[in-house]
């Protein structure tokens, strides 16, 4: 979606959410939405999984516009790439206590089977920019946390937390090239663009959009690490902004 005007708000100062009651991650998830509702919105992407298994069905009934999470669309993925039924989940510690994947993907595909794995250390490694191959405690924390899928022998691998694409060469790597990777925030992103075709809402315009980025922390951090998702630097386009106004 090239064309579209995005408004980023990261809740830099609350992270992370994984480990957070569900009544917290609500009311979290309502206040970051209240803020974006500040500027002319057309639709909303909630880009955190524990966020959209907590709080995305709720808060779809709560407000009158679209809002898209990554669970349903990459449940749809992963269920539809496996040949043996056996697919894994990796991601923080409420989104798969929650086991939302688990519906979805059974509704979709009743022959599957699902293993997930809680891995609250990832988020902060790749928070500390500690991600890379070779990277020998990385390997094996990720090593650790990926043995039991591996030696159940899942076929397909949802990386159920959008920090963990920065960890995909890490994570391909220990699982093999025979393990078919499901990239959340990717199947987010089409999913949205599918809701916009269909209501008729994409950008006409043929320039690239812009984007404006807002967090409730330190914009020095935020930019440091946003560099490293982006692979270009945000300085100049981050805003600090107090989300319990909202």
């Amino acid at each position: 979606l090239p064309g579209e005007d995005i408004i980023y708000f990261g809740d830099t100062g609350r992270v992370p959410y994984g480990s957070r009651s569900h009544e917290i991650i609500l009311k979290y998830t309502r206040q970051d939405i209240n803020f974006l509702l500040q500027f002319d919105i057309k639709a909303i992407v909630i880009a955190c999984n524990t966020a959209d298994t907590v709080a995305g069905a709720r808060v779809q009934r709560e407000y009158d516009l679209p809002i898209c999470g990554a669970l349903r669309p990459t449940a749809k993925k992963a269920a539809a790439a496996t040949t043996n039924n056996r697919i894994g989940v990796i991601g923080t510690s409420a989104t798969v206590k929650a086991r939302a994947y688990d519906a979805i993907i059974r509704e979709l595909n009743p022959r599957a089977q699902i293993k997930s794995v809680a891995c609250p250390l990832l988020v902060p490694l790749v928070e500390n920019n500690r991600f890379r191959p070779g990277d020998i405690p990385v390997e094996m924390i990720v090593e650790e946390y990926l043995q039991p899928l591996k030696e159940w022998g899942c076929d397909t691998l949802i990386l159920g937390c959008t920090h963990y694409p920065l960890l995909w060469d890490v994570i391909s790597a220990c699982m093999g090239p025979q393990v078919t990777l499901i990239n959340s925030g990717r199947e987010a992103a089409c999913q949205l663009a599918e809701t916009l075709r269909r209501a008729d809402m994409l950008s006409g315009n043929q320039e690239k959009g812009t984007c404006k980025y807002y967090v409730s922390d330190s914009t020095e951090g935020f930019s440091e690490m946003a560099s490293l998702f982006l692979q270009q630097r945000v300085d100049e386009l981050v805003e600090q902004v107090d989300i319990e106004r909202y």
